[in-house]
């Protein structure tokens, strides 16, 4: 199937972007619906965000692999199936309202941009935030808010979310942002130190259910996280 790619985009006469289109298909089927992702509006983000459009120019013949890649200043684009996988469990839906914790290259903010009614992005690098923002500008979002700052904090002023997702792992759970989900919203979260999991919490009559998932490997959250 690469080689068959690699031809495709040698040697077609449509636009660049229609090589990339094929391969975002190839991505979906084979890496993410494959390994169990169904929701239908999930599938259809993944589908249309452009990720190679999020990712340095020499990085981006392997936008649609199944891989983590740098975007400098120590942080990486996460791999799809990851993003997929976590997007999913917010149980997404159009009207919702979401907070995206560690921007980072803003791929993640795109797909969920793409289902949900508004997208707030916080990142606590402000050159990612801003190169974020020149992309979502690119493509024309106009349901993501950013933020350059610390997301340990969550943001009060845009809260109670719909879903919260998270980005960076930290030791423990930040009490804000638990704070901030509304009465059956749901937090993603990958937490631990060397070893890390993916954490669900949801708000039922005030409590929080937690459930846990898969190993994962992030970056560790920075600011205010590190003192705990």
């Amino acid at each position: 199937m690469c080689w068959i790619l690699i031809l495709f985009m040698v040697y077609s006469n449509s636009p660049p972007d229609s090589a990339f289109q094929a391969q975002r298909e190839y991505m979906v089927r084979t890496q993410i619906e494959a390994r169990g992702v169904s929701d239908s509006l999930v599938l259809a983000a993944m589908r249309k965000v452009p990720r190679h459009l999020f990712m340095p120019e020499s990085q981006r013949k392997h936008a649609y692999e199944d891989s983590p890649y740098s975007i400098g200043h120590g942080q990486t684009i996460s791999q799809p199936y990851i993003v997929a996988f976590m997007t999913e469990l917010l149980h997404p839906r159009p009207d919702h309202k979401v907070l995206d914790i560690g921007t980072g290259s803003g791929y993640q903010a795109a797909v969920l941009a793409e289902i949900m009614d508004s997208v707030y992005t916080i990142e606590i690098i402000c050159e990612l935030k801003e190169q974020a923002e020149s992309t979502f500008s690119l493509l024309g979002y106009e349901n993501i808010h950013s933020l350059c700052g610390d997301g340990y904090f969550g943001w009060p002023e845009a809260a109670p979310f719909d879903g919260i997702i998270v980005a960076a792992a930290p030791e423990k759970v930040p009490r804000p942002l638990l704070d901030q989900l509304k009465e059956g919203g749901r937090l993603v979260i990958p937490v631990g130190d060397d070893y890390q999991s993916l954490e669900i919490y949801t708000r039922e009559s005030g409590k929080f259910k937690r459930e846990v998932s898969i190993p994962v490997r992030f970056v560790p959250m920075t600011g205010e996280a590190e003192k705990e």
